[in-house]
């Protein structure tokens, strides 16, 4: 017992004193006996991997994709969301586009869709695209642009919230023109708008960059524009009700 806390095996030492405790442990056969340690072990260590991977994603909400609400009048597919719930689209390097009206629950499907990635076994990172020209001009300063770009290539899914929201200086068109060529055909990128796609040249600012950075996200997207009010606002009207 105290070799295996030692090699760091904590579930099959959990599973084993299980076992102890059983009276009729002599009619267990071996292999059956070893096959519940490693089973134990294994699981132990996915829910370890699970959870780092979810703390890591750093979601801005926890959501879950078998929570959707897909009733009509929200331009939400209920066929669309079950294609998107098998994690189908990061395996085949797709993206997502989700754009609507502030409050209609984009940031919520995006974190849905990040969350059940983690759980299929793939790393996640929501961002909000002001953080990440901060966090990228403070790593070029500090020499350390390329180490930065490395680290977001290397997640499977990374939303990019309120795109598009405010007009692209030249320095962010370059850096978000890196961002996507580094994860095109190879990553998933899920970007959540409240600007209609169409709009999004105008937000980049610049055609060249803008047709560079639209052609890596657009032609192989899933598309999904919400509509409908505000949840937000439906929520506070209900809790006026309450009261």
């Amino acid at each position: 017992m105290e070799n295996l806390k030692s090699l760091k095996l904590f579930g099959m030492a959990r599973a084993l004193e299980t076992q102890l405790q059983r009276t009729d442990l002599e009619k267990i056969p071996f292999e059956d006996r070893l096959g519940l340690l490693v089973d134990q072990e294994m699981a132990i260590r996915e829910n370890a991997r699970l959870t780092a991977r979810l703390r890591h994603a750093k979601l801005r909400q926890q959501a879950s994709i078998e929570d959707l609400d897909v009733q009509q009048g929200r331009g939400l597919d209920r066929a669309l969301v079950n294609s998107l719930a098998s994690s189908t689209w990061v395996q085949m390097h797709r993206n997502i586009l989700i754009t609507g009206l502030t409050g209609v629950g984009k940031s919520y499907i995006g974190c849905a869709l990040a969350d059940r990635a983690c759980r299929d076994g793939y790393t996640a990172l929501y961002q909000r695209m002001t953080r990440i020209f901060e966090d990228l001009a403070v790593a070029r300063v500090a020499g350390a642009y390329s180490r930065h770009l490395l680290a977001l290539q290397k997640k499977d899914v990374l939303i990019l919230d309120d795109f598009a929201l405010l007009p692209l200086n030249l320095e962010q068109r370059r850096d978000l023109l890196e961002i996507l060529e580094d994860r095109y055909e190879r990553k998933s990128t899920v970007v959540i708008s409240q600007i209609v796609v169409e709009d999004w040249y105008q937000s980049i600012g610049d055609s060249t960059f803008a047709d560079a950075i639209l052609d890596r996200l657009v032609h192989n997207a899933y598309k999904i524009c919400l509509t409908g009010e505000s949840r937000r606002k439906n929520k506070k009207e209900g809790a006026k009700l309450e009261k």
